[in-house]
């Protein structure tokens, strides 16, 4: 098996769990309304309750004023909001003065600072519109008709504009970043916490940092969070795990592979350092919640905190928590499993319910990987609901767990208060900087006195820019209730709507305008279909299949007119183990090469001539075939191919899409002829046709793709096609012209020649018969075809070539560090580095390069 490693037993509860992550939308939904649903008096209380709160925080928001008031003003939908975005996200981490000028330039020329004058109440929001207007002019000398007043300008901005507007901006940024960022220090945090804690506020701080790249950074992180940990018990003073300010952890700073194909060395390596942390936090009497990752990285992660919270270190310490995504269809089953491990310890978990902050993430991540599904839910009011059904659940097992709620959205708050049912024994909790206005009605004797702990980001600047923005996205977008709680022109009875009954009345569940993985193309065409590798059930089909495709003996041979010719075999090895036969070949003769052609040149006539729509059918059937036997296909291209399973995956789904889209094609280009225009009492067409024999020349570091690509390409035109595959890997090619037949193409129309390139391609690309080329592979040879075709009597022959280069990737200081390796790691390293496309050559700019080379060589020495 391949990988057996990977694959563990699961207990019922987590079965459960990993069934309905592939749950179907409709099914789930209506599992979540009937947890959810409470009764009519209830609900009234909740929506009186919620309007009271709405009101009362639009009356605070002039109140307030400053920096609240100019996020309202600038909301994302706008393209002035989404220029701060681009600049709160870089422009602080810019070392140098050139490449900020830039960017100030790009961000603020273009947008309409002039229609916001005004709009607002406050005058912190007017004078910062007048700076930016103004900083826009600036910089944009060509909205400046007078010629002296242009020159003017232009002297001012060189002398003393440009660095008092670049020093503006980093403060204006700075500014930004702090009311979304506790403080560039744990000390800072904790003196600027004082304040809120006497209100009623507790706080949970979270050293900031996206995932670790390298072991420095995990070590980094880590060493952060023990720092944390000591200072913010001596601040705690002792006052309980449920009274103290917190500390919140991400598993991924912990290990710069923090990923499921890696769990035999991360999660081992990542319980040792969480349970130092978790033993520490004990010591300190304070809390320590696990925050929520992406979907796919939750199974290691259970994992983990199960190892963790078992230890008998722990034992007596309620201060162990985790954070659960409630916009994920497995938010309940989690919650099940949970509760059940917190009873069979004897010890309550903290578990803190909220509502995800990768969403977007996590639909394109689907939809890219062609998955069945969407592990998250497609409506927001379908996460409400979902959030409802968890807290209700959560409340029920106050013995197992002791509920943390983080929402702000008023009507789940008041929806909360209503299902504890007076009872005061849980917290509610927000994100720094959003959401005060909402529990400062919440927190205090003076009001509910039901505490609220802040979510507390702690970082320096260079830290803080990625979050930052991720905040800025939640805060600013239109749907938030964030943003919309404090819209004057929306009624409070339209934004305090049940979530339930919003669901009910939907006849269709799932969002209608967000599609299945399988349909984003819409009508035209199928996405191909993925494996989620993260997938336990997935896993285990997949390992099975592919072990059992392994133990078949694979052969390739000449395949002309559906039949195989007779030769010597010769042993086929895995490039991995050349220990291994995997298969054997018979390479093709010239005079097997001729065969086929004469099959070929006569099969093209019929094919031709078969309506474009009968073609397209073939292809699509010819894709849904490729998807039903993926593994035979995974198989070869491991075994012969050298590749990784994910590598292998996409390969095979390339292919498919390749048959789909070429299918499409035809049927857009050639079913019916174009009239063009023309004299009248004239009538002028033009058609698309094949052209005859077509030789299709493939590489090996695409075997199944790039071959499909070309064939089905050539075929869908209505061309005959002899496939020449690369030396190293005949089995793969002869398995997918099989296919073909099998899919209705006819076995003269496509053929397969294995064999060298000097017999079987020197042979090809002379006979006249061939009436054009596909080639992939080095320029050399494309070179010496090119020649050859040249040479040759008659009409002139096409020749498509698609051959190596030197790809340069850009990295100038305004790139995020973490992100620009993970993208130069992915193109340099993905499939081997054998992709055309693959970064050769990395310019980095001087001012960035020594902390970029440092993080890239760090992540590289994790490759494997």
């Amino acid at each position: 098996m391949l990988f057996t490693h990977l694959l563990k037993q699961q207990n019922p509860l987590r079965a459960a769990m990993t069934t309905a992550y592939r749950m179907d939308e409709e099914q789930c939904v209506a599992h979540l309304l009937e947890m959810a649903a409470l009764p009519a008096e209830s609900l009234a209380r909740i929506t009186h309750t919620a309007h009271q709160l709405v009101a009362e925080v639009r009356k605070r928001r002039l109140e307030r004023g400053g920096l609240d008031a100019f996020l309202y003003e600038y909301d994302l939908s706008s393209a002035e909001g989404i220029a701060l975005m681009c600049l709160a996200e870089a422009l602080l981490r810019i070392p140098d003065k050139e490449t900020i000028d830039k960017l100030l330039s790009d961000k603020l020329t273009n947008a309409d600072w002039g229609s916001h004058l005004g709009q607002s109440e406050s005058l912190f929001v007017n004078a910062a519109t007048w700076g930016l207007l103004l900083t826009g002019k600036l910089y944009d000398q060509s909205t400046v008709t007078e010629k002296p007043l242009r020159s003017a300008l232009k002297r001012f901005l060189g002398r003393t504009g440009a660095p008092v507007i670049r020093q503006a901006a980093k403060q204006a940024m700075k500014v930004l970043g702090q009311q979304f960022v506790m403080g560039q220090t744990i000390e800072e945090a904790l003196k600027r916490a004082r304040n809120g804690e006497a209100k009623g506020y507790r706080y949970s701080y979270d050293m900031l940092g996206e995932a670790a790249r390298t072991a420095q950074d995990a070590e980094h992180y880590f060493q952060s969070y023990q720092a944390a940990i000591q200072k913010i018990g001596v601040a705690a003073a002792g006052r309980g795990v449920i009274a103290s300010p917190g500390i919140s952890v991400k598993l991924s700073a912990l290990h710069p592979r923090y990923e499921f194909a890696e769990q035999d060395e991360v999660v081992p390596a990542v319980t040792a350092k969480l349970l130092i942390l978790a033993e520490q936090a004990k010591a300190a009497n304070i809390g320590l919640t696990v925050d929520a990752e992406e979907a796919e990285r939750l199974d290691i992660s259970l994992d983990i905190i199960e190892a963790v919270y078992s230890n008998p270190a722990l034992e007596g310490w309620e201060g162990f928590g985790l954070a659960v995504q409630s916009y994920q269809k497995r938010a309940p089953f989690v919650l099940d499993w949970l509760i059940d491990l917190a009873r069979q310890y004897k010890r309550r978990m903290m578990v803190r319910l909220i509502k995800g902050a990768y969403w977007d993430a996590e639909i394109k991540i689907a939809q890219v990987k062609g998955l069945s599904g969407y592990p998250v839910f497609t409506r927001k009011a379908a996460t409400d609901v979902s959030f409802l059904a968890c807290a209700k659940k959560m409340l029920a097992a106050r013995d197992a767990l002791y509920c943390q709620f983080a929402t702000h959205n008023a009507y789940s708050l008041a929806a909360v208060l209503e299902m504890a049912g007076g009872q005061q024994d849980f917290e509610f909790q927000c994100l720094h900087g959003m959401g005060y206005t909402l529990y400062d009605q919440v927190v205090g004797t003076q009001h509910l006195n039901i505490p609220c702990r802040v979510y507390a980001p702690v970082g320096g600047h260079e830290d803080l820019l990625a979050y930052l923005v991720r905040r800025l996205l939640e805060n600013g977008a239109n749907t938030s209730f964030v943003n919309r709680i404090i819209d004057d022109k929306i009624p409070i009875d339209d934004i305090i709507v049940d979530p339930v009954a919003v669901m009910r009345s939907h006849a269709q569940k799932a969002h209608p305008k967000i599609p299945l993985p399988v349909n984003i193309y819409g009508s035209t065409r199928k996405n191909s279909c993925g494996i989620d590798l993260t997938n336990v059930v997935e896993l285990n089909a997949l390992d099975k299949a592919v072990a059992a495709c392994c133990q078949q003996p694979w052969k390739a041979a000449p395949l002309i007119n559906g039949e195989f010719a007779s030769g010597e075999q010769q042993p086929m090895y895995d490039p991995a183990d050349k220990r291994r036969q995997i298969g054997t070949v018979i390479k093709a003769t010239v005079e097997q090469t001729k065969q086929a052609l004469a099959f070929a040149d006569v099969a093209f006539y019929k094919w031709d001539s078969q309506p474009v729509e009968q073609r397209a059918l073939c292809l699509e059937r010819a894709a849904d075939l490729l998807e039903q036997r993926m593994p035979q296909f995974i198989a070869l291209a491991v075994r012969e191919g050298g590749k990784t399973i994910p590598d292998a995956v996409g390969e095979v789904r390339e292919a498919v899409d390749f048959c789909r889209y070429y299918a499409e094609q035809a049927r857009k280009e050639l079913a019916q002829p174009v009239r063009l225009l023309g004299p009248t009492g004239e009538l002028n067409q033009i058609s698309l046709h094949g052209r005859g024999v077509i030789a299709c020349i493939s590489p090996w570091n695409f075997p199944l793709a790039i071959f499909m690509g070309q064939v089905t390409a050539a075929l869908a035109a209505g061309n005959a096609v002899i496939a020449k595959p690369a030396d190293q890997t005949p089995l793969i090619a002869t398995a997918a012209v099989q296919l073909l037949h099998e899919a209705g193409i006819p076995k003269d129309v496509v053929q397969v020649l294995p064999g060298r390139g000097s017999v079987v391609g020197t042979t090809l690309i002379n006979d006249l018969r061939v009436k054009g080329v596909m080639f992939t592979g080095s320029t050399e040879t494309a070179r010496m075809i090119n020649q050859t075709l040249a040479n040759r009597e008659g009409v002139i022959v096409p020749f498509i070539a698609e051959t190596g280069g030197q790809n340069a990737m850009i990295v100038d200081s305004s790139a995020l560090p973490e992100q620009a390796v993970a993208d130069i790691i992915t193109s340099a390293f993905g499939s081997a580095g054998q992709r055309c496309s693959a970064a050769r050559v990395l310019f980095v700019q001087e001012e960035i390069a020594p902390k970029l080379i440092e993080m890239l060589t760090g992540a590289m020495a994790e490759l494997k």
